[in-house]
């Protein structure tokens, strides 16, 4: 009986210490976002982490009600905590600026993006986006979410996994302007949820408020007889 002939496989490539030498540097670029994150943020508590367009123009709404908000979070002793660049984010860091907290941007180096604005504190530079979502999440005390496009969807959908999956604590989730939120959260109810892609439960995470104040209630109702979480994110406490 004639034996089939082995399949020609794919020979791995020779290893190129060049190379490795290079990614293996950047495990260390990585380290360093993290270990200067943690060290500049620690003491910023309570905060919250605030998204929007970078692309909202100075006149607009969105801008107006943005830099409010971070003027009156600031006042109620939370720190603001944004990408760091232009539109919505610069808007909230400047109301925070003006404010009694501390105005955060943690801003990231893209080639397309504008300058960091001004109005920071404790001003963070990423350049891994990994890297930069761990510490919005990490010390917030609540997510507010303004009108924005992909990244700020982006971060909106991480929050919703994170807490969804147990691997943070719930917090107030609380999107601004409801009549551009909510063609995306009826898709949500009509057509992950008849899908079985998320729960019934999973479309109670989030809120909506229209003014800072009603942002500033919605979060102090949230923790009302609750301690606020020094950390957001839950450890892994395995001894190893």
């Amino acid at each position: 009986m004639e034996t089939p002939k082995e399949k020609l496989r794919p020979k791995p490539p020779l290893v190129n210490d060049a190379i490795l030498s290079r990614e293996s540097w950047k495990i260390f670029q990585v380290i360093a976002e993290f270990v200067e994150g943690y060290e500049r943020l620690v003491h910023i508590k309570p905060s919250v982490s605030v998204f929007g367009s970078a692309r909202t123009k100075r006149d607009d709404t969105n801008y107006l009600l943005a830099e409010s908000m971070g003027r009156k979070l600031s006042d109620a002793g939370y720190s603001v905590v944004t990408g760091g660049g232009p539109g919505s984010m610069e808007a909230a860091n400047k109301g925070a600026y003006q404010g009694r907290s501390s105005s955060v941007g943690l801003n990231i180096d893209l080639p397309t993006q504008e300058s960091s604005n001004i109005y920071q504190d404790i001003s963070l530079r990423f350049r891994h986006f990994f890297t930069r979502k761990v510490m919005f999440v990490k010390y917030a005390t609540a997510y507010v979410v303004l009108p924005g496009g992909y990244g700020t969807l982006s971060e909106f959908a991480e929050i919703l996994a994170l807490v969804q999956t147990g691997k943070t604590r719930q917090i107030p989730i609380i999107l601004v302007n409801e009549p551009f939120w909510r063609p995306l959260l009826q898709w949500f109810k009509n057509t992950l949820l008849p899908d079985n892609m998320i729960d019934e439960s999973d479309l109670t995470r989030w809120t909506f408020a229209d003014s800072p104040e009603e942002v500033i209630q919605k979060i102090q109702a949230f923790y009302n007889d609750k301690e606020i979480p020094t950390e957001t994110l839950i450890e892994d406490k395995t001894d190893i």
